[in-house]
């Protein structure tokens, strides 16, 4: 059954010259339930605003993004917010934790927006990433990749039907980069959420049966539309 449905999305930008850059422009793209897919992509070419189109983050020029039977095109930002926090995880490359929460209340936090904060579950999910004796410890007082499995915990603590991954390995060497996919893609699979994480490296884009290129996506597109 498809969780995600995206349906002649456009998104431009216009340049600082004033021209107008076409930078998402996708004819079609299904993710069922479940579903794990790796996006990939160089830098500039419109990965992270496809993210954030999907989330509802961005709104899209034209087009229908169907998420777990809602289209979010047609919601207001509020009811954007709603659905964003009940049904997706959105794991940042930079993973924006609030510097002045400990370990634990970001993850609390970042449950509160969705059905609620649970202490026990958080907590949980913190030890089952290896941070039970962090729970109070603040960001600037954790490793990258310390930081980098409390984003991952943040994610999916309300048990997300999508995760969105942003280059979430980009900031880790190969060794935590290895540990981090293998975490996101493990916690997934447990909780039965569906994936997509965007990455340039071609270990990780290997890790995916499912391989999906932004270019090739957009590309479809750009063939459509010639005479």
């Amino acid at each position: 059954m498809a969780l995600l449905e995206v349906e002649h999305l456009r998104k431009a930008f216009r340049t600082p010259e004033g021209q107008i850059l076409p930078v998402v422009e996708i004819p079609g793209f299904c993710l069922d339930a479940g579903e794990q897919v790796a996006l990939s992509g160089p830098s500039g070419t419109g990965k992270t605003t496809f993210l954030n189109l999907i989330a509802g983050i961005l709104t899209g020029d034209s087009g229908k993004i169907l998420l777990d039977g809602r289209d979010m095109t047609a919601l207001s930002e509020a009811d954007r917010d709603r659905h964003r926090a009940a049904v997706i995880g959105y794991i940042f490359q930079t993973f924006n934790l609030l510097q002045g929460f400990t370990c634990l209340e970001n993850v609390l936090l970042g449950m509160s927006f969705g059905p609620g904060a649970d202490r026990h579950r958080a907590r949980a999910l913190l030890e089952r990433v290896g941070l039970g004796d962090r729970l109070d410890y603040f960001p600037r007082q954790l490793s990258t990749g310390q930081q980098q499995r409390v984003a991952v915990a943040r994610a999916l603590a309300h048990r997300p039907k999508l995760v969105l991954a942003d280059e979430p390995t980009g900031n880790l060497d190969p060794a935590n980069a290895a540990r981090a996919l293998a975490l996101i893609r493990e916690l997934c699979s447990e909780q039965g959420s569906a994936l997509i994480l965007v990455s340039h490296d071609p270990s990780v884009l290997a890790a995916f049966d499912r391989r999906e290129s932004l270019a090739t996506l957009n590309a479809a597109a750009q063939k459509g539309s010639q005479p």
